[in-house]
């Protein structure tokens, strides 16, 4: 479990295919790794990757083909990623409940500065985009975001400058792709929902 505060931004250094997937190596740029063991998970742009192995500042996880399909930015050399340790029960919730698992990759529609800040329009996966609410949660790159407004599948978030410079995020532009996480609590009450209905149904 994750909260989408970015710790750090990574970048891959080296891919390695594998019979069914890639073994990635990230440079993690000053995350603090001291508490850091093979098996923990931390997120990588909003994507949870298993650490397999480490060397000093060095981090490889198994990338399943699967994983690869299903997001974006794990691909190329050079990319940069947002980087988030797992929660520990002590920690602090800066952000939202976050699983790590992506439910869809958006298109970015716009980025541009407003004021001080920036505006992001996204269009979102119609798959996932009935989940998504004005001023409920949604993670974009592993990024714990608010939503400010929705229509149809396009939704609006705002960027303080912290986010931006702190994130890759920075680097986004019309047409790119985002990996998308929806609110958790969105998932769990639309499965409630469907179980009641299959239940009149069946009455």
């Amino acid at each position: 479990m994750f909260s989408g505060i970015v710790a750090a931004v990574g970048r891959i250094e080296h891919i390695e295919p594998l019979a069914d997937g890639i073994r990635l190596s990230v440079d993690t740029n000053g995350l603090d790794l001291s508490d850091v063991i093979l098996g923990d998970s931390i997120a990588h742009s909003g994507v949870c990757l298993t650490v397999v192995e480490m060397n000093s500042a060095l981090l490889k996880y198994d990338v399943s083909r699967e994983t690869l399909n299903c997001t974006v930015g794990l691909d190329a050399v050079g990319n940069a990623v947002n980087l988030e340790k797992a929660l520990r029960l002590a920690d602090r919730l800066g952000g939202h409940l976050v699983t790590g698992h992506v439910d869809g990759v958006g298109e970015v529609l716009r980025f541009e500065p407003v004021g001080e800040s920036h505006e992001l329009v996204i269009r979102a996966p119609a798959a996932i985009a009935g989940y998504i609410a004005r001023k409920g949660s949604i993670t974009v790159n592993g990024v714990s975001l608010t939503v400010n407004r929705v229509e149809g599948r396009d939704f609006w978030v705002n960027l303080i400058p912290h986010t931006v410079a702190m994130t890759n995020l920075k680097h986004l532009a019309a047409g790119s792709k985002v990996n998308l996480e929806i609110d958790l609590i969105a998932r769990y009450v639309e499965r409630m929902l469907e179980w009641k209905r299959e239940e009149a149904a069946q009455a």
